[in-house]
């Protein structure tokens, strides 16, 4: 199990570097007038800290919990569930643009939720609608931050 939580974690360290690679297309700007490439920046960066330090934790020495055997059984759900969230990341970064912030935030968060096991549709476009708005309202109207307008234009 521990080899797969390791590519689990390379994965996602490889998913910030491709994050971060991609946000240097876009102005950066600075921390007072930032552009729309500085909040993926700063998010491709951070995920690969986290990645690291989980990649780091998996060196240290662990107990083996009783349940490790059953979650042993579920490395072909785990499986498919990291493909799943490789791909929707992959599809979500080739669709920003077109689809404009909104759009894409309110798909990629109902995409995420799904995929992680959420499975009352209702809650999930309740949550997904509200980190839309809030998030737009967060870096578009307050911080000013010029971010895709994509189909909607907003």
């Amino acid at each position: 199990m521990r080899r797969n939580e390791a590519l689990g974690g390379a994965v996602l360290f490889l998913s910030g570097v491709i994050t971060a690679l991609l946000s240097l297309q876009l102005p950066i700007g600075t921390f007072r007038a930032a552009g729309s490439g500085l909040f993926p920046l700063c998010l491709g960066l951070l995920l690969m800290l986290l990645a690291a330090l989980f990649l780091v934790s998996l060196r240290l020495p662990a107990k083996q919990a009783p349940e490790q055997a059953e979650n042993d059984a579920k490395t072909p759900a785990s499986r498919r569930q990291l493909l799943l969230f490789v791909t929707t990341m992959v599809l979500a970064t080739l669709l920003f643009n077109p689809l404009g912030y909104p759009l894409f935030a309110f798909l990629l968060m109902l995409a995420l939720l799904r995929i992680l096991g959420m499975k009352r549709w209702g809650i999930n476009v309740l949550v997904s609608l509200s980190t839309a708005v809030v998030s737009h309202s967060l870096f578009v109207r307050w911080l000013q931050i010029p971010l895709p307008k994509g189909l909607l234009g907003l």
